[in-house]
């Protein structure tokens, strides 16, 4: 999804997420940041690695979202790792909150970019992976590796 237009930018993804899940289903949402917060995004200061996302009374947030305090923001710098409300529309939230009762399922930031000039979240509906799955993403990865060096020798 993102990263296809040419008016998105990336500013962080979560590389890690497709490491440790299936991802069955993706939503593009805003998220509710003050405005040094959007400063410090727009410098590239933010990291999702050790983020999830949670669904607490019909609204959706996000913990565990690192965004670096703006140099030039003093008092009005907030809490680097403070707790943030992602928006959707409710019938989105109520079909994410079914989903994620079921047995496995999780809600698992994937990338933070700019769309239009607003800050947009990527989160997927993801499946947790068991060991045996992780390395088999490893094996394939490896031999698409060799392929690839295997080519670049031949054309060379």
């Amino acid at each position: 999804m993102a990263g296809k237009e040419t008016n998105n930018k990336l500013v962080a993804n979560n590389k890690k997420a497709f490491h440790d899940y299936f991802i069955d289903e993706k939503y593009e949402c805003g998220i509710e940041l003050c405005g040094t917060e959007v400063k410090s995004v727009r410098m590239g200061k933010c990291s999702i690695k050790e983020a999830f996302v949670r669904i607490d009374n019909g609204e959706v947030f996000v913990y565990g979202m690192h965004i670096s305090p703006y140099e030039k923001g003093n008092i009005f710098n907030k809490d680097p790792l403070r707790i943030r409300k992602l928006l959707l529309h409710k019938s989105e939230i109520t079909k994410l909150f079914s989903k994620i009762r079921e047995k496995g399922f999780t809600l698992v930031p994937l990338e933070v970019y700019f769309k239009n000039g607003k800050v947009k979240v990527l989160i997927g509906l993801a499946r947790g992976k068991k060991l045996y799955d992780k390395r088999e993403d490893i094996a394939k990865k490896d031999v698409r590796r060799a392929n690839e060096r295997e080519f670049k020798i031949k054309n060379l």
